[in-house]
Formats: C-alpha cells, structure tokens, sequence
C-alpha cells in the first residue's frame, strides 16, 4: 500500500490501529475483518474536509442525502455475515454501494463480490476509488438494488447498506441454501435482523437496533 493511502497525522496506521482497538472492546472478534478493517483506507472514502474523523465510530455524509456507516457497524454486520457454521460464505451481494467503502472491506474478506448502486455520481465515485485501490473482485452495478441481482444469484450472503420498511422477500429467494443475509429493517425504529436459509425455509434473528438511511427504489 503506497503512502498515499497510508495517510498521515490523523488517517495515519496508528489511527486506524486505534479503530481496531476500538472495535475489539466493542465486541468484534473476528481477526478477518478486522484485518481488513484496517488494510482498507477509509479516509479516500470521504470527502477531504472529513478526513479527520474517517477513523472516529461515526457515520459520515457521503452527499445525495446517504452516508458512509460507522466502523462498528460495518464490521458487525460482516462479522454476522461471516460467521455461518453450514456453507462457506464466498459470493456476496451489497446492497447500496454508496461510496465504495463497505465493499472495498467486503473484497478483502470475500472472493466474490457484487455490489449495487441506484445513485449514478456515487456509482461512478466507488468505481474510481475501488480501480484506485486495486480492487478487482468487485462487481459493480448501477441498479435498483431494491430487487436484489437475480441473474447472478444465488448468493452465500446478502448485506444491505439502507434500511428497507419490511424484509424484502426478494432478497431471501436469492440466498443458496445455507446462506445468511444481515439487514437493517425498519422505518422510525430499525433494527439488525440475520436471515438464514434453510433447507425447510427461512430462520430470522433480530439482532440490535441500528440507524441507517431509507431504502428507496428506482435509479437516481
């Protein structure tokens, strides 16, 4: 990694070393995504005004209204994601691309990943930021994610970036047998909900309450 994106002063290694830290008392365990957590310079995702506090465990605006999650939360929900004890979780859906971030830590955990943006400038912004970082295991798609990617299903897993008002049974029906799906669900009061497949049908968890931005359907 060069050191341009390595960063300096407050995007520095031993700031994001104290992001790991930070996640680790807050109950994140898995050393895969921690790794990558921190291999991933989540500063060149935000604006450059915002550099400063790319590493602090807050959202950030990322502009069209939609924002770049929290560290905890990323790694939550890809912890979650990851910790299937019946099918290897190798093919991943994100849904809601924003700026590129979520998926650029999703590539460095996952061989294969597809990803799904409806609003145009941030579609091309995560296209950039992501061939700049060097990452190429990452199908980007400007789409309505709302109905998930049926021609490339079936997925291991299913991680959703914005919160949709009710689960989205057509996201299910894209998930292998085997597989999970971590979403946030909800409208005033949302919450974190695990989704497994199963051979007899669908098995849902509810996991902690979580604030995301709105799902909304339709390209922009």
């Amino acid at each position: 990694m060069t050191m341009r994106h390595s960063g300096i002063g407050m995007t520095s290694a031993r700031t994001r070393q104290r992001m790991i830290d930070r996640l680790r008392d807050q109950g994140i365990v898995d050393e895969a995504v921690l790794a990558a957590m921190y291999e991933v310079p989540r500063h060149l995702f935000v604006d450059e005004a915002l550099a400063s506090r790319a590493y602090d465990d807050v959202s950030l605006p990322i502009n069209y209204e939609q924002t770049i999650s929290q560290p905890y939360i990323v790694a939550r929900m890809i912890e979650v994601l990851r910790a299937s004890t019946t099918r290897p979780i190798k093919k991943v859906l994100e849904i809601g691309t924003g700026c590129g971030y979520q998926a650029a830590v999703l590539a460095h955990v996952f061989p294969e990943v597809y990803s799904m943006e409806r609003i145009e400038p941030l579609y091309q912004r995560a296209k950039s930021k992501l061939h700049d970082l060097a990452i190429n295991n990452v199908k980007l798609s400007y789409a309505d994610g709302s109905a998930g990617l049926p021609d490339a299903a079936l997925f291991d897993g299913i991680i959703m970036a914005a919160a949709a008002p009710v689960m989205l049974a057509a996201l299910r029906e894209q998930l292998a047998v085997g597989g999970r799906m971590v979403l946030p669900v909800g409208r005033q009061e949302q919450w974190l909900y695990l989704v497994e497949r199963e051979a007899q049908g669908f098995r849902e968890s509810r996991l902690e309450p979580v604030k995301f931005v709105p799902l909304l359907m339709g390209k922009a």
